[in-house]
């Protein structure tokens, strides 16, 4: 049966993920760090993969990781999602990696596993951040749009004859200007003389990258569950503090509604986020399922939360100051990416075999 309840280790893993964040990335600093040299902490990385072991969850005992699950996983990034924090989890963490664990046994994806899960190198899927779990996947040329390539170490580039991990300064990776800041995006072109590890052939190549894809978009759903929940807060807590006419403003009948509502919908979007994590953890073969439920529901929530989190705070959500707006853009981007929500409700509909949603 599906148990939607965090366990105790779950929890533990939660705290000790929140206090690391709370001391070196409050949302509160971020604004400011997006105006410096950047918000990428390396040492911050260094202490959530490698001390806390994060990094390795989805990676076995023997290949030198933590032998964990995406239950585990989701929980890191809920608290990854809170703090919009700049590290290349979901991408190199979840999406590259489930993308080798895919591959069965390998020996030339192990070592890179066993670095990847002690937190020494990062890898980055290369394909845009928009595809989703049943799209197409570029194999040539120059791919847009790949997100954390800048922080990527090793590249895995799905070729015509399968896929191959290429060492990143082999590439030529030009930033883009995103809207999120925070998850840096770039333009790759690997040139097929650049030389490289092939990892799998063809067949098994598609089938890795649809199974990272996938994990990328079940996992996504519990980012999208830790922003709405800060946004949620964050109003809350706002509106109990902010007094007009001599009274808090959260003693207004219409906002009370507004975060009632706003609860009931991130209420739903714990239990889809949850139920994604589960089947992917336990290889339900009803996970395609769940993640496009947890997809096609969560990213229109954390919109939502973020946009009544700016509303509500007033004139200090507008600012620049203020980390609303960073969580907005964080939300409005993880709407496009592993797939935007029309893609997903298509996919659902395929999979219980409805008629799909017409544009």
């Amino acid at each position: 049966m599906t148990d939607l309840l965090y366990s105790e280790t779950e929890s533990d893993l939660r705290a000790a993920v929140r206090a690391l964040l709370a001391d070196r990335a409050d949302p509160a600093t971020l604004p400011a760090r997006l105006e410096g040299a950047g918000p990428y902490d390396a040492e911050l990385w260094r202490a959530l993969a490698g001390d806390i072991g994060a990094a390795g969850l989805l990676v076995p005992e023997e290949l030198g990781g933590q032998g964990a699950s995406h239950r585990e996983a989701a929980v890191v990034l809920e608290e990854l999602g809170r703090a919009v924090t700049p590290l290349p989890y979901l991408t190199s963490s979840v999406v590259a990696t489930g993308t080798l664990l895919a591959l069965g046994p390998s020996d030339p994806a192990a070592p890179l596993l066993a670095d990847l899960a002690a937190g020494r190198r990062t890898a980055v899927l290369a394909v845009p951040l928009t595809t989703g779990p049943d799209g197409p996947v570029p194999t040539e040329g120059t791919i847009t749009a790949v997100a954390d390539a800048v922080l990527a170490d090793v590249l895995l580039v799905p070729r015509p004859d399968g896929l191959y991990a290429v060492d990143a300064a082999e590439a030529a990776v030009r930033p883009q200007i995103p809207l999120d800041l925070t998850r840096p995006l770039a333009t790759v072109t690997v040139t097929p003389t650049a030389s490289g590890t092939r990892l799998a052939d063809a067949d098994a190549s598609r089938a890795a990258v649809r199974a990272g894809l996938l994990a990328g978009a079940g996992l996504l759903a519990s980012e999208q569950l830790g922003l709405a929940e800060w946004c949620l807060e964050e109003a809350v807590r706002h509106t109990r503090t902010r007094h007009q006419f001599n009274r808090p403003i959260g003693s207004f009948q219409a906002l009370k509604h507004r975060m009632a509502e706003l609860w009931l919908e991130v209420t739903g979007a714990r239990a889809a986020a949850r139920n994604a994590a589960d089947a992917l953890a336990t290889g339900n073969p009803e996970a395609p399922l769940a993640v496009a439920v947890a997809q096609a529901y969560c990213s229109r929530v954390a919109v939502h939360a973020a946009e009544e989190c700016v509303q509500l705070h007033g004139g200090t959500g507008m600012t620049w100051e203020h980390p609303a707006h960073v969580h907005l853009k964080r939300a409005k981007a993880d709407q496009l990416a592993y797939g935007a929500a029309g893609h997903h409700k298509t996919a659902l509909a395929a999979l219980v075999d409805l008629p799909a949603p017409t544009p």
